[in-house]
């Protein structure tokens, strides 16, 4: 089974530059003038692979996401005797269980547009893969779909995926320290997506879900903002006052553009 590692040739322990160097000397390797068009799908996982290898926390992540999942569902020891593990699973497809391990198997082993592909024929947000998954694994398998969304621009399924997970991890921590890169991606999709993948009803909506998950004050202040901006264009007034108004309880220094405040009275 192909593992970050085995795609750069370096063992588990390697160093920085050491992953460097591998990295280096295997582009080279696929350089179109060399690989030509064949050589681009490797060249892609290989980039994927030094990006996530080369961040230490992003190492981290995956070295504890894949040791558990090999060691889970001994994959490792089966690919030793000859037994294909992703063949196993596909040939599974009426098994929901099986279908959400090989979602997250494909993930895991760079194959991305397999995975997002069985994810949306089996329903998308519809398919409940926390019903056939440890917690663990739901957890770790909607982080990276959710990333690989977001690089296809389906902002609204990223976004639900991250408010799932943010609630969850309030409920009962797993991620922890690794929870705030999931917070930040989750804010910075708000903050420069969301608004023009969805209408403006939705779009209260998913604004609205942000405000039980526990965010600061201040930033939920900018939530409100936000919500009421929306509602001034939907042309709701009164909603959108009361909304604005709440905002500034939150945080009574909240910027807000004059247009908005002359149009609320505020």
């Amino acid at each position: 089974m192909t593992s970050h590692y085995d795609l750069l040739q370096i063992k588990q322990d390697a160093s920085s530059q050491e992953i460097k160097r591998a990295f280096r000397e295997r582009a080279k390797r696929l350089h179109p003038d060399i690989a030509g068009e064949r050589g681009a799908e490797e060249m892609r996982k290989l980039l994927a692979a030094y990006e996530t290898l080369s961040d230490r926390n992003r190492r981290f992540e995956y070295d504890r996401v894949y040791q558990r999942f090999t060691g889970k569902y001994g994959v490792n020891q089966g690919f030793k005797q000859g037994f294909n593990y992703r063949t196993y699973l596909r040939e599974k497809q009426d098994e929901p269980e099986s279908q959400a391990k090989l979602i997250f198997f494909e993930l895991l082993h760079l194959e991305e547009e397999t995975a997002i592909s069985i994810w949306l024929e089996r329903g998308g947000l519809d398919f409940p893969m926390e019903k056939y998954m440890d917690r663990e694994d739901w957890m770790d398998c909607t982080f990276i779909i959710a990333e690989e969304l977001a690089k296809r621009g389906h902002y609204y399924e990223t976004f639900v995926l991250l408010v799932k997970l943010v609630r969850e991890e309030r409920r009962r921590p797993y991620f922890k320290h690794f929870m705030e890169e999931v917070e930040t991606f989750l804010k910075e999709l708000v903050r420069l997506h969301l608004r023009r993948a969805v209408d403006a009803e939705t779009y209260v909506e998913c604004m609205e879900s942000l405000l039980d998950l526990g965010f600061s004050p201040q930033y939920e202040a900018r939530v409100l903002r936000s919500i009421a901006e929306t509602l001034v264009r939907m042309g709701e007034l009164d909603s959108a006052e009361k909304t604005f108004r709440e905002a500034l309880k939150k945080d009574p220094a909240l910027p807000a553009a004059l247009q908005l405040r002359r149009k609320l009275h505020v």
